[in-house]
């Protein structure tokens, strides 16, 4: 008896350290040697200094492991450990972070979108947290521009191109059939040969992905309208994350606010590097008038009550509203 009594303690005070993740796989959309894709790296050697020599931190970019939905599924059975993912993944696991993207033209500047972010951020956070996701990283990749092959800049003639949106996400092109607009669904990865081949003629998307994908190369014209950010986060597996060691979770933790800062700090500047780059070969760049803006912006508001309670849930929509308007006002 007391020889069990002694095996059954080993195994209990030993459970812990058997439960280290040996491999920790990680998606992204993001293109390989990108500031994510480097981001992601400097995590996982981190990771790897604190957990030891066994320890393993494989990163799959350029969209290798499917769609922002499918590594979500993949996450929720154990097949992947953690993804960054754009707003349109996070809606997978709840529909709430959509406040922070799809509400066009709502923000205003990268300032504005911050102080939301931060407010709303131990309510997403917790949301995230009940659906068993751990968020490590909040991040943003640019503003959305529009990339078309012909010169329109007019909302009615946006109306007779056929546009991307992302696929998987029915709401946001139901939302835009009940403006008038065409969308066509396909996966980021099929947007060159949907170019190529007719299948969409306009790309709503932020500069560096234009650039790495070459859509300029086709769409050649760019309006700039700050439509939306692109915002996302990488998140993790909460099982994943309460076996490592509390030594590998404190240097992940340490790696992943290191690389909220080098992401926020990029971002302005990624989006204007991203456009002269294609400048340079030749694409055309728009800038909005005040008529041109004026036309947008009553575009946009007047599409906010098809996206409150359907791409974003009416209370935090509302609550975004409300903490625009005392910031703006205090300012």
């Amino acid at each position: 008896m007391k020889k069990l009594l002694i095996g059954l303690c080993t195994l209990l005070f030993a459970a812990p350290a058997s439960a280290q993740p040996a491999l920790v796989k990680v998606a992204t959309i993001a293109p390989q040697g990108s500031i994510y894709h480097r981001v992601l790296q400097e995590m996982g050697q981190a990771y790897a200094r604190a957990s030891g020599a066994d320890a393993r931190f494989i990163i799959y970019p350029n969209s290798i492991q499917g769609t922002e939905a499918d590594t979500v599924r993949r996450m929720r059975v154990g097949q992947l450990d953690a993804s960054m993912l754009t707003v349109v993944g996070l809606s997978e696991i709840d529909r709430s972070v959509a406040a922070l993207q799809y509400m066009p033209m709502m923000f205003r500047s990268w300032e504005e979108l911050d102080h939301v972010r931060e407010k709303l951020r131990p309510a997403l956070e917790a949301k995230l947290a009940a659906k068993g996701f751990v968020v490590l990283i909040w991040g943003e990749g640019g503003w959305v521009q529009f990339f078309t092959k012909e010169d329109i800049a007019t909302p009615e003639q946006y109306r007779r191109a056929r546009i991307f949106a992302w696929s998987g996400d029915i709401v946001q092109a139901s939302v835009m059939k009940s403006q008038g607009y065409h969308p066509v669904p396909i996966p980021l990865a099929d947007i060159l040969p949907a170019l190529e081949t007719g299948m969409v003629d306009a790309v709503p998307v932020a500069p560096l992905w234009a650039l790495v994908g070459q859509f300029d190369r086709i769409a050649r014209h760019m309006l700039r309208v700050n439509w939306v950010p692109i915002v996302g986060a990488t998140v993790m597996r909460r099982q994943t994350y309460e076996a490592m060691k509390p030594e590998a979770r404190a240097a992940l933790r340490a790696a992943s606010d290191k690389a909220t800062e080098a992401l926020r700090a990029h971002r302005e500047a990624q989006d204007e590097g991203s456009i002269r780059a294609m400048q340079a070969r030749g694409l055309q760049v728009k800038e909005l008038t005040p008529e041109l803006e004026a036309a947008w912006r009553a575009l946009a508001e007047k599409s906010w009550p098809h996206v409150r309670g359907t791409m974003v849930p009416a209370e935090t929509f509302d609550r975004v509203q409300a903490i625009l308007a005392d910031y703006r006002g205090r300012k």
